[in-house]
């Protein structure tokens, strides 16, 4: 078993991981150059390890001794380090109170390419533009629990990796197989040519009641980008619109909130 390394001073390069974790534009950067993620929480660490994902280390605060050494025993490689902070240095490292006791720098892999995640898959969700990392968690949580097969992602949508999404989806990003669209303009035809029905989810008062869909088929839910809704050229290139019915003046939900409706609805039977 990988012994634990103490330390106490945030600027400690072998830290440096964890550093700043609430600065969104430094971890997109720092994440991608070094091709890693961040997992927070118990649960969370050990369905990424067990999805698969390498860890590079763990960061545990000192209170949660008894849980480092769980973790470093789930992870299974004596050679993974360990750290051991106290809570008040996890927090000038990371920016915010690390409440769940325990995060994980793990090691990124290559995404399939769009055809090999259609190959297999009947329900799919398709998101254009989804920017808000908590909303792209949601959405992988709701596809995850209801029976959707694989999500897509367009080329601006936020990382479903970055640590809120993550965290929000409870892991799920692991368990549901996502690709990314290289192509905004093109893609959704590749997705048609896969056998696809698309249905574009709007509040457009002519679109179909969601209900009145027929759930049979290979199904694509289309979900558009925070405030807007998808763009006027995905709903034109969708097969159908379909809206959820709204009472008391309210003319949308929030995307996640719409897509929880919308893929239990849609889910196969």
């Amino acid at each position: 078993m990988a012994s634990l390394e103490h330390i106490g001073d945030a600027d400690d390069p072998r830290l440096a991981d964890y550093a700043r974790l609430t600065d969104v534009h430094l971890r997109r950067s720092l994440e991608a150059e070094h091709g890693l993620f961040i997992a927070e929480g118990e649960k969370v660490i050990r369905r990424a390890a067990q999805a698969g994902y390498p860890v590079r280390s763990l960061l545990v605060a000192d209170d949660k001794l008894a849980l480092a050494q769980d973790l470093v025993q789930a992870v299974g490689d004596a050679t993974v380090p360990a750290y051991v902070v106290p809570a008040a240095v996890a927090e000038q490292l990371t920016g915010y109170h690390v409440h769940r006791g325990a995060l994980a720098s793990m090691r990124r892999q290559s995404l399939p390419a769009l055809a090999d995640v259609l190959a297999d898959a009947a329900r799919i969700v398709v998101l254009e533009d989804i920017v808000e990392h908590a909303n792209v968690g949601s959405i992988f949580r709701c596809a995850a629990a209801l029976g959707f097969d694989a999500v897509l992602l367009a080329p601006r949508c936020a990382d479903p990796l970055y640590r809120r999404s993550v965290k929000v989806s409870m892991g799920a990003v692991f368990a549901v197989p996502y690709a990314r669209m290289a192509d905004w303009r093109g893609g959704l035809e590749e997705v048609r040519a896969a056998g696809f029905r698309l249905v574009a989810l709007t509040p457009l008062p002519d679109a179909v009641p969601i209900d009145e869909v027929p759930a049979s088929g290979r199904l694509a839910l289309l979900l558009g980008t925070e405030g807007d809704g998808l763009s006027a050229r995905w709903l034109d290139a969708a097969d159908l619109a379909a809206r959820i019915p709204m009472r008391r003046g309210v003319d949308s939900l929030n995307v996640a909130a719409a897509a929880a409706i919308a893929c239990y609805l849609l889910a196969p039977a």
